[in-house]
């Protein structure tokens, strides 16, 4: 089982960031991710689609979309697109068919951060997701970098502090995002897939002569990240690559990790039964009985969760092994002590126990 790491939500100079593709893909490559989607606003960039490349390291570059309907006035209902064969952009205005045209071009769609406060001392919007009665989606956003900096930068010296040293920022996905999402896991009869994004856009600011950039691309690149489990690594071409890549996000073979307290490689969340080896994102058989394992690359806070409710937890150990014959829906989350605060680190997509 191979490894690949995702930098999700990306937007460039052809929309509202500031840096090209090309500076994009240097910063990705240096922060030592193996794949990025760039998502320009309500714009599929063609043409990008590559590879870059320095000694043994190699970046795929792939096109996806994030669209909103930019005639309302508050611009809700974000969905984060991948993998389609068109522009989208056209069907902003009616989530439900938006939704539906994805599928049809064979693409994935996400709820971009379902849930967001508004930063209004500085005059920030929230952009949440509003429309519920929508079905068909592949999942959602469940860790946003840029949207918790709003829920976490409320006052003056907060956002400074953030501002200034981004080390101190990030905590965890927002609990409400969380129970959002273990509400959908146990209501909708499909998966719901679980991604980080990192929102990048580069923020340039002013201060009198001095210009500086506020969470740069190479420093957002190496907070959250999603991990893929996949049976190859990169082939080198575009076409294979991409299937590898989607068909992974297809499955939920994916986990979320704040990279930037500890590298999250090597993490895995698995079932054995007597059919053998599961991973995130399959579904088993829990007559005859399960174990499940959390193997995890450092010791820490491991939790194991059965339809949304912690049923096991490890403290300051490598593995965390259950032992069960219930079905239910269960996945994981890990926390690592940083900077005098016990922090998200790692969230598993689910295992369906039927």
């Amino acid at each position: 089982m191979e490894e690949l790491k995702i930098g999700l939500h990306i937007h460039t100079s052809y929309s509202d960031g500031t840096g090209s593709i090309e500076c994009v893909s240097r910063s990705a490559l240096i922060a030592g991710l193996d794949v990025i989607i760039i998502t320009d606003h309500n714009l599929w960039v063609q043409d990008i689609e590559n590879y870059l490349q320095k000694g043994r390291r190699k970046l795929l570059i792939l096109s996806g979309e994030e669209v909103h309907d930019n005639t309302l006035s508050d611009e809700k209902n974000h969905l984060l697109i991948f993998g389609q064969d068109r522009e989208l952009s056209p069907f902003a205005n009616d989530p439900q068919r938006l939704i539906d045209q994805v599928k049809s071009s064979g693409g994935l769609s996400f709820l971009a951060h379902p849930i967001e406060d508004k930063l209004q001392r500085f005059g920030e919007k929230e952009f949440s997701w509003k429309d519920w009665q929508v079905r068909g989606y592949s999942g959602i956003e469940l860790w946003n970098y840029m949207s918790e900096f709003k829920t976490r930068s409320q006052t003056v010296p907060k956002a400074l502090l953030h501002a200034l040293i981004p080390h101190f920022m990030a905590v965890a996905p927002l609990n409400e995002a969380l129970r959002l999402w273990d509400n959908l896991l146990l209501s909708q009869t499909n998966p719901v897939i679980a991604i980080g994004g990192v929102d990048a856009h580069g923020l340039q600011k002013h201060l009198g002569p001095i210009r500086i950039t506020l969470y740069p691309y190479e420093f957002l690149f190496k907070t959250v990240t999603t991990h893929l489990l996949t049976n190859n690594k990169l082939t080198g071409s575009i076409n294979e690559d991409k299937r590898m890549v989607y068909g992974a996000l297809t499955q939920g073979h994916a986990f979320i990790a704040y990279d930037l307290i500890s590298p999250a490689s090597g993490f895995r969340f698995s079932v054995y039964n007597k059919e053998g080896q599961f991973w995130m994102g399959d579904r088993v058989q829990a007559n005859g009985g399960l174990t499940f394992q959390i193997r995890l690359p450092r010791k820490a806070h491991a939790r194991l969760l059965k339809d949304g409710k912690v049923i096991k937890e490890h403290f300051d150990r490598e593995v965390l092994t259950h032992i069960t014959s219930e079905p239910g829906i269960y996945r994981s989350e890990v926390y690592l002590n940083y900077l005098g605060k016990e922090r998200g680190w790692i969230f598993s997509n689910p295992i369906y126990a039927i």
